[in-house]
């Protein structure tokens, strides 16, 4: 079986519908909320380096947390910015999702679909209705 890891928060419809599309691929994953069970600092070290992005574009800049703590000016450096995540984990873009194929940031969650290594089982619409999958679980 696949191991497939997803950093969720149960509050996001983005990472809802991520979920939802590995699980429609007959994958239960390993669904960490990570709100409740933050990273840790070598884990979200290596989800930042497993994923291709900067820790800047991991930060989630629309948290209003990321303004009031000055997370947005330039100067601010990655050890500065990795800090803050871990101390407020909110500040954590998400979904993140690990598997055998890749790690990825799921914005927008149909992105899951290019490292899950099963194929969709049938359709998928995401919650506000917008059809991802069709019957025959190929991506619309």
């Amino acid at each position: 079986m696949n191991t497939i890891t997803i950093f969720h928060n149960p509050k996001c419809g983005t990472s809802r519908n991520t979920l939802a599309l590995i699980r429609n691929s007959g994958v239960e994953p390993t669904v960490i909320e990570y709100l409740k069970t933050p990273p840790t600092r070598e884990q979200l070290l290596t989800l930042i380096a497993a994923s291709g992005l900067s820790v800047r574009e991991v930060l989630r800049s629309k948290e209003a947390l990321c303004s009031e703590l000055g997370l947005l000016d330039p100067a601010r450096t990655d050890e500065e910015l990795i800090t803050a995540m871990l101390a407020h984990p909110i500040l954590i873009n998400r979904p993140l999702v690990m598997t055998p194929l890749g790690t990825r940031l799921c914005r927008p969650a149909e992105l899951v679909l290019d490292i899950l290594p099963q194929p969709q089982q049938g359709a998928f619409s995401k919650e506000d209705g917008e059809a991802v999958v069709d019957a025959q679980g190929r991506r619309v």
